[in-house]
This record gives C-alpha cells, sequence and structure tokens, in this order.
C-alpha cells in the first residue's frame, strides 16, 4: 500500500457523504497496541482516543459504544440506561459481522449492519477526538496499519444517544 494512497473504507465513504472534514494520520499497527498505541502514536492524551466497542443486549441485539481511551463501559449501568436486563462485549467474530470491520479497528460509521450508537457524554465535550475510520489488512487478513481520523465532534454524523456510561478502568 502506497502512503500516498491510503484505502477508502465504509468509514470514509460517510464522512464524505455527510461533507465531514477529516484528515488521515496513519501509524504501524501493533497487536493488542489499543487506545493507548493510537495515542501514542498520534501524540494526544489517551482520553481523546475515542474507541469503538461493539455490544449486544441479553437478545443478542447489537449496539455501538463509543468511549473515551482510557476508560471502561459500565455495562450495568448501559443496561440500565437501555431498559434492559444486560449489555455484554460481543464475540470478536460476532462485533466483525455486525461493524463489518476487524476488532481494533472498528468505526462507528458505515457500519455493515444498522445498529443504535451510544456515546459516553462527555465524549460531545471534547474540543476534537480522535477515531478510526480506517482499517488496512494484507491479503491474509492480518492488520497492516490503522489510520484514525479528527473532526469537530459536532459535526460528526453519528447520531444514537448520550448518557453517562463510564467507569473508571
Amino acid at each position: 500500500m502506497s502512503k500516498d494512497r491510503l484505502p477508502v473504507t465504509n468509514a470514509v465513504r460517510v464522512l464524505r457523504e455527510h461533507g465531514v472534514a477529516f484528515t488521515d494520520h496513519p501509524y504501524p499497527y501493533e497487536e493488542r497496541g489499543g487506545t493507548a498505541v493510537s495515542a501514542r502514536e498520534l501524540d494526544v492524551p489517551e482520553h481523546q482516543v475515542v474507541k469503538t466497542l461493539i455490544m449486544e443486549d441479553e437478545r443478542r441485539r447489537p449496539l455501538c459504544v463509543l468511549m473515551h481511551g482510557d476508560r471502561a463501559v459500565s455495562t450495568k449501568n448501559l443496561a440500565r440506561h437501555l431498559g434492559v436486563k444486560t449489555v455484554s462485549p460481543c464475540a470478536p467474530a460476532v462485533a466483525d459481522r455486525h461493524s463489518g470491520y476487524q476488532v481494533g479497528g472498528t468505526s462507528p460509521f458505515g457500519t455493515k449492519r444498522s445498529m443504535p450508537v451510544y456515546m459516553q457524554a462527555t465524549i460531545a465535550e471534547l474540543p476534537r477526538a480522535k477515531c478510526s475510520a480506517r482499517s488496512c489488512t494484507s491479503s491474509s487478513g492480518t492488520p497492516q496499519g490503522s489510520t484514525r481520523w479528527s473532526t469537530r465532534l459536532n459535526t460528526a454524523p453519528a447520531g444514537g444517544n448520550a448518557a453517562l456510561l463510564a467507569q473508571d478502568g
């Protein structure tokens, strides 16, 4: 893959379609690096890196959750907010099927399956956030790199509901 030509994912298509300004920030992928690696490579606090988590309720209905990189989702608070019994992370293969992205490079934009998006309310207070919009893989399916986008949050077409979902973690 040339540095001049980055892949156009569904997320990039959705952002362009909605006129959302974003910039590419390519960096080398690190297995199990998570938001700490993203923050280091992008030279921003981990709190400004937004992770996208695909979860499901007890009836296996999928939902997308956006959380600060340095925080964990309180699934009990989320379930209470949604009025369901339980919420839990999807198994990686299930999350991949719902989102169309590989776990570790999931974007809230352009998901394969339509699902509600829930965002930690304090993310909206950030002047800028970093979130996955591209994921690169080799022909063998091995992640080769990841790119994050940044934009002013009030222009992002994420939709969904905001709720206090965080717990220290």
